[in-house]
């Protein structure tokens, strides 16, 4: 039960709720108890025979009125009571959401997306309905117990209640063991459900993968161990679940036997009426929804429980980095780079070492090397993914710790390597960072990233829809809305990483000289394997193994004769031959 009492903080939100609520389930229970005992009253007056038919056509027209409050009574306490608990899940989703959106890329590499959109879905319903179902379950079983045994203890026979009571105890003990079981089975059974949508997720987004390699029947046997799986994990949660009814049903059949048994001899004794013997058993029968819910609210309440803890477990998940900073944005963008050591988390190899790096605004920055010498790495660093173990990154003069991330992330426009697109119109793709910018100004930016002609010849133009990823677009196209994207925002830095490679020399060339053009004086930081695509850079560096090799001017690195330029004689001799030279 301690579910409800890690919820207070929301039954305090939603007290007034809650609370008409109850007295609603209060008065429901108070006004249902009135008809047994009006049945045991008509029943001693038809044996005495000294029932008249005015007393008959009152107590028809008293129950008829009776059961209109109820209804009206049980409408009003679901709509507060329920609506209550939907406004749980929305702000658990609302919650859960904007903290996965604030956590880094560390969080993501230890746990998987399907697990997390279980937890977002499943996990947070079985929440809502402890909140709902569950506080039902504990209220109005309570309250309709305690006052159907208050009604047989001092109106019928305190004696006839004891012994009618006899086997609950031991219905009790039953209760406790199914509930640790459930608790148990349910968690592994989330688990599981949580391994099985991350295997649909994956799948589906590398479908073309698994057809181009031929694996559909290598994933189609995976996914039907993930279903035996997750299916014997359920068929638990349901052989525990099937227990509950069993229990309860027996120990009421004994109950109505041992109170029909002794509250026949008590008739004999005359110590009790039939009428009275009537209302008994109907009130007996009222208990019937306590028992239910006692076993439905531990059914429930393991379920919440173990769900609650899956998504606590999330929430409770602190930023590795702190958010502290209070610095207004820059309008121009100086950058220093001075990492004396990095290492990704749990990893003892260094990323990046003895980086020393200075840009003043409105410079161009390139970024080379061989793969995996850091140039991703850095970029993480700057826009504060991560923070080096030695070593501080200023931006104009100041730590960008100093910063609200928030701000740190508007002075960059950011191209990553994996260009993703979401699936919906090209223009709103391009004017996710400008929800309000002008359709000119978007086909502006598409312009300038060369894909404006591309778009055109599109079905419906700039409002086709993309699918899923930008699965129906190239990867030179996905990449150059990706620029135009960026180049929308118009924030004081660009970071373009390695977000060329999928298109061609030509193309590259068209889009940096309008960057030239359209972006005169802002900071520009390229890093990319295509030499072509630095040499107008005012200074470029050199990366292997983490570390600065080389560094200078396009001249100066073709003069020390080095990685660079190896690679840049390689790679023109590479063009030559592709254009037939």
């Amino acid at each position: 039960m301690s579910i409800f009492w890690r919820l207070g903080w929301f039954f305090r939100l939603e007290r007034w709720r809650y609370g008409k609520a109850v007295l609603a389930l209060l008065s429901v229970a108070l006004l249902s108890m009135v008809p047994p005992r009006v049945t045991g009253w008509l029943i001693d007056r038809v044996q005495s025979h000294t029932l008249t038919g005015r007393e008959l056509a009152w107590v028809g027209g008293g129950l008829t009125l009776l059961a209109v409050v109820v209804y009206v009574l049980r409408v009003f306490w679901r709509i507060w009571l329920f609506g209550a608990s939907l406004r749980l899940s929305a702000l658990l989703r609302e919650r859960l959401y904007e903290h996965l959106s604030r956590l880094s890329p560390v969080f993501y590499q230890r746990h998987k997306v399907g697990d997390l959109m279980a937890r977002a879905t499943n996990d947070i319903e079985a929440v809502q309905m402890t909140a709902g179902e569950g506080v039902l379950a504990m209220i109005d079983g309570l309250l309709t117990g305690v006052v159907v045994l208050i009604l047989m203890t001092t109106l019928i026979s305190w004696q006839l209640t004891l012994v009618a009571l006899l086997p609950w105890p031991i219905m009790a003990v039953f209760m406790y063991r199914f509930g640790n079981a459930m608790h148990r089975d349910f968690f592994q059974a989330q688990n599981r459900f949580g391994d099985l949508n991350d295997h649909v997720q994956e799948a589906l987004s590398g479908i073309r993968t698994i057809k181009a390699y031929g694996r559909e029947a290598a994933e189609g046997e995976r996914f039907a161990g993930l279903v035996r799986s997750a299916s014997e994990a359920n068929l638990a949660v349901a052989r525990t679940d099937g227990k509950y009814e069993p229990v309860i049903v027996v120990t009421m059949g004994a109950s109505f036997f041992l109170a029909v048994s002794f509250g026949a001899w008590l008739i004999t004794q005359g110590r009790l009426t039939l009428g009275d013997l009537t209302s008994f058993t109907m009130y007996l029968g009222f208990l019937i929804w306590p028992m239910f819910a006692f076993g439905w609210l531990l059914n429930i309440v393991e379920r919440g429980s173990a769900a609650y803890e899956r998504v606590q477990h999330v929430l409770n998940t602190e930023e590795p980095i702190a958010d502290t900073g209070q610095r207004a944005a820059p309008e121009k963008v100086a950058l220093a780079l001075q990492v004396e050591r990095f290492a990704y988390p749990e990893q003892s190899l260094c990323a990046l070492s003895h980086i020393d790096i200075a840009l003043t605004s409105g410079q161009t920055l390139g970024i080379v090397g061989p793969v995996g010498c850091g140039k991703t790495t850095l970029f993480s660093l700057l826009l504060r993914l991560y923070e080096p173990q030695a070593g501080h990154i200023l931006l104009n003069g100041h730590d960008i710790a100093e910063y609200r991330q928030s701000t740190l992330r508007d002075t960059f426009a950011y191209v990553p390597q994996d260009s993703f697109l979401f699936s919906m119109s090209v223009a709103d793709n391009i004017a996710l960072a400008r929800p309000d910018a002008s359709r000119e100004e978007v086909v502006r930016a598409a312009a300038l990233a060369a894909v404006d002609e591309d778009i055109q010849r599109f079905s419906d133009g700039y409002d086709t829809l993309v699918g899923e990823r930008g699965v129906t677009l190239s990867g030179g196209q996905k990449q150059r809305i990706a620029i135009a994207r960026a180049l929308l925002r118009e924030a004081p830095a660009l970071i373009l990483d390695d977000a060329l490679s999928a298109v061609d020399l030509q193309t590259e060339r068209q889009i940096l000289g309008h960057l030239r053009e359209a972006r005169r004086g802002i900071t520009t930081l390229i890093a990319t394997h295509r030499l072509s695509a630095v040499e107008d850079a005012d200074w470029i560096i050199v990366l292997e193994a983490g570390r600065i090799t080389e560094q200078g001017t396009h001249t100066d690195l073709l003069a020390l004769d080095g990685w660079y330029a190896r690679t840049h004689a390689w790679q023109k001799l590479e063009q030559q031959v592709h254009e037939g030279r």
